[in-house]
């Protein structure tokens, strides 16, 4: 029995995980827009004295989440179009300029969710006299609005690089 004292790792396969992460972001924002805060929203999430405190938490883990994914995405895309192999840059959606930017932007909303929006919202939604009744803030429905632009825009930019992505991997096959 001989036993090897240098470990041999595996080199990462960077478009696999580019794509896992660009599918788990866009199906978890797309779980969360258009199921869970919906069925809050219904069971009264909004009339209850702490939604602020709840919103802001659930926001802050998932911001969090969307921050990793943001940091994959760039990484793994600066990797792919670093790396040379068969498929050039004029033939490779993740190599190209436009993989690059939509994942800067990616990026860009998640760290305006992060350290503005959702702080903004969740302070603007705190109880701050808990014997007053609460009502939804005038600032409230500006920001909302800020949300779902930019949560139209994150969705069709993480659709579009999903697609240059799932091209790629398409083209690889054959």
């Amino acid at each position: 029995m001989t036993f090897s004292s240098t470990p041999r790792l595996k080199p990462t396969n960077w478009h696999s995980l580019v794509l896992f992460a660009i599918a788990f972001w866009f199906s978890s924002s797309v779980l969360i827009d258009f199921l869970i805060m919906p069925g809050l929203f219904v069971s009264g999430m909004m009339s209850q004295d702490n939604f602020g405190t709840a919103g802001y938490s659930l926001f802050w883990l998932f911001n969090r989440v969307e921050l990793l994914c943001g940091a994959i995405v760039l990484t793994g895309l600066l990797v792919l179009r670093h790396q040379r192999d068969e498929m050039g840059v004029l033939v490779s959606g993740t190599r190209s300029r436009w993989s690059l930017e939509l994942a800067a932007v990616l990026l860009g909303i998640a760290l305006i969710y992060t350290y503005l929006l959702t702080p903004t919202m969740s302070a603007l939604g705190m109880p701050l006299d808990l014997f007053q009744p609460q009502e939804v803030p005038a600032g409230m429905n500006q920001m909302h609005a800020l949300y779902w632009v930019l949560e139209g825009v994150k969705l069709m930019a993480s659709g579009l690089l999903l697609r240059l992505c799932y091209g790629d991997l398409q083209a690889a096959d054959r």
